[in-house]
């Protein structure tokens, strides 16, 4: 293996630090090198989702003054739709969320992209709390998007922004399954202009296909579409436990 030198040139042949060679400039050129590197802000969540850093991490914690202000909401809707949760007491669902920092940042994030998540369940053996978006329309801030990664990376021209699960992995949700998105109709009319992705079986996801769910004329249905498919009108409703 040969060592190379780097390029000579007249400007710089007395800056270049050779090995067990003294350089009195070699410690002007090292501040130079770190006086000249770029310095990095920290990302919110909302920014690193825009502009990814591979490898990085970020905390999935509110500040006390937006989880003050998303309890607030919360609460708001939990007292507006009892119908969703007969026989819960908002202080448990305030309790179980006030333990998990993380699982509160998850539903910021279903709210902040239009979800609109409420309390549908609850497990009793657990004490767990089921959320799930309850939006009216698919939520907007999720839409335009193709099923999974897979069917992203098959797309070789004209690719969406990303993909269902890739977003609901990020934010910490998983999507409705068809079971779950029958239960949700059964407390209101969701879907009525628009459409949701669901978890895709297994036995329809390894064909290539993958499904979605709406409500048109006063019916719940169920559809199959490609995987790498994408529309304005589509997101994906997504589930959480507490």
């Amino acid at each position: 293996m040969h060592n190379r030198r780097p390029a000579v040139s007249p400007s710089n042949v007395g800056n270049i630090c050779r090995p067990f060679e003294k350089n009195p400039n070699r410690d002007l050129l090292v501040q130079r090198i770190f006086v000249s590197l770029p310095t990095f802000s920290k990302s919110t969540p909302q920014q690193l989702k825009t502009n990814p850093m591979k490898g990085a991490k970020t905390k999935k914690e509110l500040s006390p003054e937006q989880r003050e202000e998303l309890l607030r909401v919360l609460k708001a809707r939990f007292e507006k739709n009892m119908n969703r949760h007969q026989g819960l007491a908002w202080a448990k669902v305030q309790t179980r969320l006030e333990a998990s920092a993380e699982k509160l940042w998850s539903l910021g994030e279903m709210e902040s992209t239009g979800g609109e998540p409420d309390v549908v369940g609850h497990d009793p053996k657990t004490g767990a709390c089921i959320f799930f978006d309850c939006s009216p329309e698919s939520p907007k801030g999720r839409t335009s998007l193709c099923y999974d990664h897979e069917a992203l990376d098959s797309r070789k021209e004209h690719k969406p922004k990303n993909c269902a699960t890739d977003l609901a992995t990020a934010m910490g949700i998983e999507l409705l399954t068809e079971e779950q998105y029958h239960a949700l109709q059964k407390l209101g009319a969701f879907d009525t202009k628009s459409s949701s992705w669901l978890k895709a079986p297994d036995d329809i996801r390894i064909l290539g296909g993958a499904i979605y769910g709406d409500r048109r004329f006063g019916r719940v249905f169920v559809y199959h579409n490609g995987a790498e498919s994408y529309y304005s009108g589509r997101g994906f409703r997504g589930s959480l436990r507490t």
